[in-house]
């Protein structure tokens, strides 16, 4: 009987912090299915990493329902999955009433609608198999509320809690479950929303991180019982200090 694939499906992964994870999560897997909008820059990652993983891509817009289809098709073709990444997402930057109610929208159904339909369809295959992978890519601001930032904000504290109570859920099971929840990191995720009025010379250098050193952490933390994994000191303290004065409201 042929030895099991170890499979690992990750949304987001034409750049940043997903290209980032199918690079590490090439050494522990034999096939990674990759999802994203850009087709030619998967096919880019798909080259780079050829001779370390087969790297399926799969051209989806994860906030429309046809590509949620697509890739839950994917999933069921070359699934099982033993690591599912949910890590696409966008941000807007600027007042709630003044944006546009779609791209708020849009981002409730990347962030939480797609990311919990994911979660639903590899659960019972990862359960057969004696365990898994489920790391929800969050957000410090998830701790900690900013203007500017409202709904981003709650759809990352949304897949904290989803999280927290998902892996309590799966205690037993083999499968862990991670919120991963990094701050500001050198990616192309930050130059949409400085177009909208964000300025990333007020954030000091030092909060800055790289997404190697934050993909490490989050895969490193799978073999721990952290469910909540915060990348970095210094977010570490802004994590806590929202949670205080959430707190304090009381």
């Amino acid at each position: 009987m042929a030895e099991a694939k170890i499979t690992a499906l990750v949304t987001g992964a034409s750049s940043g912090l997903g290209a980032q994870f199918c690079r590490q999560l090439a050494q522990r897997c034999d096939v990674i299915v990759a999802v994203a909008r850009r087709g030619e820059r998967l096919a880019a990652l798909a080259g780079e990493l050829e001779a370390q993983v087969c790297l399926e891509p799969v051209v989806a817009d994860l906030t429309s329902i046809e590509g949620v289809a697509r890739t839950l098709e994917a999933l069921r073709q070359k699934g099982p999955v033993d690591y599912l990444v949910n890590n696409a997402g966008f941000s807007t930057f600027g007042d709630f009433a003044a944006n546009d109610i779609e791209r708020q929208r849009a981002m409730l159904s990347l962030h939480c609608d797609a990311a919990i339909t994911l979660c639903r369809a590899a659960i019972p295959f990862m359960r057969e198999r004696g365990g898994g992978h489920i790391i929800n890519v969050s957000s410090v601001g998830a701790f900690l509320p900013v203007k500017g930032l409202a709904v981003y904000g709650a759809t990352k504290a949304f897949l904290n809690y989803y999280s927290l109570a998902l892996q309590a859920e799966l205690a037993g099971t083999g499968i862990r479950v991670q919120a991963l929840c990094p701050g500001y990191v050198r990616t192309g995720f930050h130059d949409e929303i400085e177009a909208e009025g964000f300025d990333r010379s007020r954030i000091p250098a030092g909060m800055w991180s790289e997404a190697p050193e934050v993909v490490a952490r989050s895969l490193a933390a799978l073999n721990g019982d952290e469910v909540l994994v915060v990348a970095g000191e210094g977010n570490i303290a802004l994590a806590r200090q929202g949670l205080q004065q959430q707190l304090d409201s009381l």
